[in-house]
């Protein structure tokens, strides 16, 4: 079962969500580094909390991937695989390339209606500053490119991805060249869709893709460094 359809059931765990997203937002911002153990004592006297929040908190993220338990010795944050993440952006170039592929393929006019919100978004209002603000967006613009290429289940594997990669995605929005060149490169993607230029809409892609993937590596090891040197206490 999943968060959402737990929650959809009425549950009252509105201290388990917080709890939730403060331990996540420890993880991404590497309070809690890949690695570190701890247990649901420690996590619970220092949210002021019973455990018991804190252990649905703690499945929730077992669930999603970013920690692990260990019965006899607490909890763990999962150490960084990056094998397994440049496997996941494989993954995703190839169901991506395909939705583009699939939108290059429809009538002009109805593709452009179906994307019209993205080119509104990323070639015609003002540029946004703020980094987080923008790693959303970036979120939406692939998966409305894949959803709007038809395929229930494509788009339904490709969301799942997206959460899995979130941890590290965002951090290609740190810095302000980054967030420069995910809107230019967004909107030749989009020019390319809409010119019906196949080749060329699958060039950019794959390129921003890649770009992205080796920018989020380099920006991972750096703050991974960085938060070993200086923990925050």
């Amino acid at each position: 079962m999943t968060r959402s359809s737990a929650r959809s059931k009425g549950r009252p765990e509105a201290l388990a969500e917080k709890v939730y997203q403060a331990l996540k937002q420890d993880i991404f911002a590497f309070r809690l580094m890949p690695g570190d153990r701890f247990s649901e004592n420690e996590i619970a006297e220092r949210l002021e909390v019973s455990r018991t929040p804190v252990r649905q908190a703690l499945f929730w993220l077992e669930r999603e991937g970013y920690v692990d338990v260990w019965f006899r010795s607490g909890w763990q944050v999962r150490p960084f695989d990056f094998t397994y993440f440049e496997e996941l952006y494989d993954l995703r170039t190839v169901l991506e390339r395909e939705a583009v592929r699939r939108l290059c393929a429809l009538p002009p006019l109805a593709c452009a209606e179906t994307l019209s919100a993205l080119k509104q978004f990323w070639t015609d209002a003002a540029p946004l500053a703020e980094g987080s603000a923008v790693s959303a967006h970036d979120e939406t613009f692939h998966i409305t490119l894949v959803a709007a290429a038809g395929n229930q289940e494509m788009a339904r594997i490709h969301g799942e991805l997206t959460e899995k990669i979130r941890i590290i995605r965002r951090l290609d929005f740190t810095r302000e060249d980054r967030v420069e060149a995910t809107y230019r490169e967004h909107a030749q993607i989009l020019g390319a869709i809409f010119r019906q230029h196949t080749d060329e809409a699958l060039r950019l892609l794959t390129d921003h893709i890649a770009v992205s993937k080796a920018e989020v590596r380099k920006i991972t090891l750096h703050m991974l460094q960085q938060a070993r040197l200086h923990p925050i206490e």
